[in-house]
């Protein structure tokens, strides 16, 4: 069942990991090291998301799949092999944002799974702010991630160094508290949002990583 998950990415998905793996081995016959190095990584962090929610049988929806692989496309490969971030301007920002609200929507599901879809564990603002932290934490990690890969591979992934890094992280700052914000509406029983339906269908989907403590209740006492 897990298996079968994995593989159903969908059409797109699939596509570019084809499409990556081409490149790679291409890339590599050639003695383009750079190219497929950038392209097999790529491949790895976008085929990880889904080989983890398999391993510990939990449901993506395909639309944070299709997003997840679409980012490091755009990001690694993009970004790195044909030069966007010097060719387009706003390619970094776009990215930065982007990612950010993704991960405020990722710390703040997985918040909520540890108060076990309680809404009345904590108020809705301190699950909001511990949501915000942790996107903030990926995003630093993230600059960490550029560092070395520019330090240990000769790539060009902070651009102008600190600026570029400090930039980043006050974009990652605005999204996360975007993506937070959104869990912050959804604890308050609003449909508002744009990105409520996508929080709605992640639960919903695993919805028994949310409901432990109702399903004790319901069981009763271990005699």
């Amino acid at each position: 069942m897990g298996r079968s998950r994995f593989f159903g990415q969908g059409p797109v998905v699939i596509g570019l990991w084809g499409l990556l793996v081409l490149v790679g081995l291409a890339a590599l016959a050639l003695g383009r090291w750079p190219i497929g190095f950038v392209a097999l990584a790529t491949l790895t962090l976008a085929i990880a998301p889904a080989f983890l929610a398999s391993r510990f049988d939990i449901h993506l929806p395909v639309p944070f799949v299709v997003a997840t692989t679409l980012f490091l496309f755009a990001s690694l490969f993009m970004g790195e092999v044909f030069d966007f971030y010097e060719r387009v301007w706003w390619w970094d920002i776009a990215l930065h944002g982007t990612s950010a609200i993704g991960f405020g929507l990722i710390g703040f599901l997985f918040i909520f799974m540890l108060f076990e879809g309680d809404r009345f564990a904590a108020p809705p603002s301190a699950i909001a702010f511990i949501a915000f932290c942790v996107a903030m934490t990926i995003g630093t990690l993230w600059e960490v991630f550029e560092f070395l890969m520019d330090y240990w591979f000769g790539l060009h992934m902070q651009k102008s160094g600190l600026n570029d890094t400090m930039t980043d992280l006050m974009i990652d700052a605005v999204g996360a508290s975007l993506g937070a914000l959104s869990g912050y509406i959804y604890l308050l029983g609003s449909n508002a949002g744009v990105l409520t339906p996508l929080i709605q269908q992640f639960i919903r989907l695993n919805r028994r990583l949310y409901q432990k403590s109702r399903d004790k209740l319901r069981r009763g006492p271990k005699v």
